[in-house]
């Protein structure tokens, strides 16, 4: 069962984009779930991300607080700038451009931590940017996507404060709650998290896909550009931006990695729950999620082998 979940979680990329192809081509299964699976889907990732957290991770967001706050601050601004520059660039339809903006504003995802200890970059710093943006997710997403796509269509703030909570916050916390209550539990299941996160991508991915199979098949090269784009964006940004403030190497790669890799499985929850008007918004998050994973794996190995001394 180890071997399973080892390569599962080592393949991730590789999965969840079989998976998109085949809900691509062949619809009928995944689709047969519903939209209504995402967020239980989306609860259960957020559960084993609440079971991976404890109190050194959150400890670390008040022992540097300078690190995490430059982290944050690139976090909920590079990703919500290009976003806009990109929808504005490619002139994007209203659907799919609330899409891109949802993907914007949303916190780093949970893969991130994962990818920085690949590419041999400050985990501590990656894992407190996680926390802390996760944190902030209910206030700030909100508020970006009212600021950047208010004037496309009406956006119920309120309504997605809520879900984040529902969705994120309440999840993490339960998985916070097991670890205290049943640690025997916890301490066995941490092991199969990676592989089982994985798998709730992929059923995410494939419902999302499944939907707007039509759709994807008649205009996705667009989609899957502007998405490229904005994930390359966000990882070399992030990146020059630690290195123009001369931090340490593994700083930079905590940084780059955590804006570029966002929480876009959430942004297509958003989608389906606060703009079913627009059902097109769901799109790019699930094509994120398959891109910056096989990205991400890229990136890791890149930076892994310029870690001085590692």
């Amino acid at each position: 069962m180890k071997r399973i979940c080892d390569f599962i979680s080592r393949w991730m990329g590789v999965l969840v984009l079989m998976m998109a192809t085949f809900s691509l081509l062949v619809p009928g299964p995944m689709k047969a779930l519903g939209t209504r699976a995402i967020n239980p889907l989306l609860g259960l990732i957020m559960f084993g991300m609440g079971l991976t957290l404890s109190a050194k991770d959150f400890r670390i967001i008040l022992q540097r607080p300078k690190d995490v706050l430059l982290g944050c601050l690139a976090q909920f601004t590079i990703m919500p700038a290009l976003a806009w520059l990109l929808v504005r660039i490619f002139a994007l339809p209203q659907d799919l451009a609330i899409g891109v903006l949802l993907v914007g504003c949303c916190p780093g995802g949970t893969a991130s931590n994962v990818i920085t200890y690949m590419a041999k970059g400050d985990l501590a710093l990656s894992v407190g940017m996680t926390a802390a943006s996760t944190i902030l997710a209910p206030l700030v997403t909100p508020l970006l996507v009212w600021l950047l796509a208010g004037t496309m269509t009406q956006v119920d703030t309120v309504g997605m404060l809520l879900s984040i909570l529902y969705v994120v916050i309440g999840p993490i916390v339960c998985g916070l709650l097991c670890q205290r209550l049943i640690p025997a539990f916890t301490k066995k299941a941490v092991d199969y998290l990676p592989a089982f996160s994985t798998l709730m991508i992929m059923m995410v991915v494939g419902i999302v896909v499944s939907h707007n199979a039509d759709k994807l098949l008649a205009g996705g090269l667009i989609v899957i550009l502007v998405v490229v784009l904005h994930n390359l964006g966000g990882l070399g940004v992030g990146y020059l931006i630690g290195r123009a403030l001369k931090l340490p190497y593994g700083k930079c790669v905590a940084i780059s990695i955590e804006v570029g890799m966002q929480n876009s499985g959430l942004a297509s929850s958003l989608a389906v729950l606060h703009f079913s008007a627009a059902p097109l918004a769901a799109i790019p998050g699930a094509v994120f999620s398959v891109w910056h994973n096989i990205s991400g794996a890229i990136m890791a190995r890149v930076y892994g082998r310029k870690a001085p001394g590692k």
